[in-house]
């Protein structure tokens, strides 16, 4: 079985605040701070803009498939919006996958529903429900109750909003890095300042953490025993330190496995 463990970053979408706006004058900056401000408003407090209004910055995945695992992101840094979406949708095309995310129904998939609107992107198999593949008819992507896309927030929590619980939290309780000092909230900082690959390494590292919560679902559901979980495990200890990366290096000494692992 193929296994995508995936997570977005964004920034504003600042073509599309200009245009709904009207703010033909103003730079990128202050149609952020714009688009922040009237959010604010509308909100009483927070800046987190509508879905809509949020462009893809970085998609980061581990990939899982038998033997094979990989973590990484999407294109090279300097790839477009529409270039890393394409990437995305391409591979369900071509693995069909699980799909395994961190409240990925209620952001990250919608996210990337309208900016693939936006380019035109393809993905039939991603929106097959069973008009044409008749098992997607019981278990496709688009069900909230179906296991091809696992959003571990949504299921852990029971479909129940007020016992959600934010990824950093599950992921100390599990002896895991966390977040790292870094957060969404600074995506777009870092992008002002150019500095994409830092975006980057924090969106794998937020994949690494999913991954390894999703590791300890499947150890509580019984899809893997003790021993499977341990080398899973390992499996994933033994990749970072042979790609030897600073964030991910950064990664294993902050992971503090529990007793049981």
């Amino acid at each position: 079985m193929n296994i995508f463990v995936f997570d977005i970053e964004t920034i504003p979408d600042i073509n599309s605040g200009r245009c709904l706006h009207e703010l033909t004058d103003l730079s990128d900056k202050e149609v952020a701070d714009t688009l922040f401000k009237l959010r604010r408003q509308e909100t009483g407090g927070s800046e987190f803009l509508r879905l809509h209004l949020q462009r893809i910055v970085a998609i980061s995945m581990v990939f899982l498939n038998g033997e094979h695992l990989k973590v990484w992101s999407l294109g090279d840094p300097q790839a477009s919006e529409a270039e890393i979406i394409e990437r995305f949708f391409t591979g369900i095309e071509k693995y069909c996958p699980t799909l395994v995310s961190w409240n990925g129904a209620g952001f990250d998939l919608p996210v990337l529903h309208y900016r693939a609107l936006l380019h035109g992107i393809s993905a039939p198999s991603y929106w097959e429900t069973g008009e044409s593949e008749q098992s997607f008819r019981w278990n496709n992507y688009l069900s909230r109750y179906h296991y091809r896309h696992m959003d571990l927030m949504d299921i852990l929590s029971g479909y129940q909003s007020r016992a959600c619980a934010p990824l950093n939290d599950i992921a100390c309780m599990l002896g895991l890095p966390g977040k790292m000092g870094m957060s969404g909230g600074l995506v777009w900082e870092y992008f002002q300042n150019g500095n994409i690959e830092a975006i980057r390494n924090y969106c794998e590292t937020d994949v690494l953490n999913t991954y390894l919560v999703y590791l300890r679902f499947e150890l509580m559901r019984g899809k893997l025993n003790q021993v499977q979980y341990k080398q899973m495990s390992l499996q994933l200890r033994d990749y970072l330190q042979k790609e030897n990366k600073s964030h991910f290096n950064e990664f294993l000494t902050a992971w503090q496995p529990i007793k049981d692992e």
